[in-house]
């Protein structure tokens, strides 16, 4: 009875080990997984193997894009400040450099967007469209080399 017992319990663990190695990763996603706690690589859409206890998902990253809403004051220029509204569209092109960002993403857009505000004229000839354009390329140029795009910007300037 005792070895029923046994048998009956260690195929219970064999299923509970056999179903936490199972990972489905959904279409317009990327998981990257760590190994030991340092990263070991990306896993994307479909079915696959993971080492229970030494592998663990670390982050689900979506590869489809993200909203970021910016309503905040900002110093528009030596005459007065402004609110800026609008929104950055931007999405995940390398999901290994991407990784050590993720759960930090809007905060760091919001930095690099404060930045490009600087740099960018805010002359009253300028136009809104070239504006947001270039506000965009300096956004890029500073968040490429960590796998972030970004898609599109609609900001404008309130007084």
């Amino acid at each position: 009875m005792v070895s029923i017992m046994s048998l009956l319990v260690f195929l219970m663990l064999a299923a509970l080990v056999v179903g936490l190695s199972v990972k489905r990763i959904p279409e317009g996603q990327v998981y990257t997984l760590r190994r030991l706690g340092k990263p070991a690589g990306t896993l994307s859409a479909g079915t696959h193997l993971v080492v229970p206890l030494i592998e663990r998902i670390a982050h689900k990253i979506s590869i489809t894009g993200y909203t970021l809403a910016v309503d905040e004051r900002v110093a528009e220029n030596a005459a007065g400040s402004g609110t800026l509204r609008g929104r950055v569209w931007w999405q995940v092109l390398d999901p290994e450099r991407a990784d050590a960002v993720i759960d930090r993403a809007d905060d760091m857009i919001r930095r690099h967007l404060r930045d490009a505000l600087e740099h960018a004229e805010t002359a009253v000839a300028q136009d809104l469209r070239s504006r947001n354009q270039r506000i965009k390329q300096t956004l890029n140029g500073s968040l490429r080399e960590r796998g972030v795009l970004v898609t599109r910007v609609e900001l404008d300037i309130a007084a």
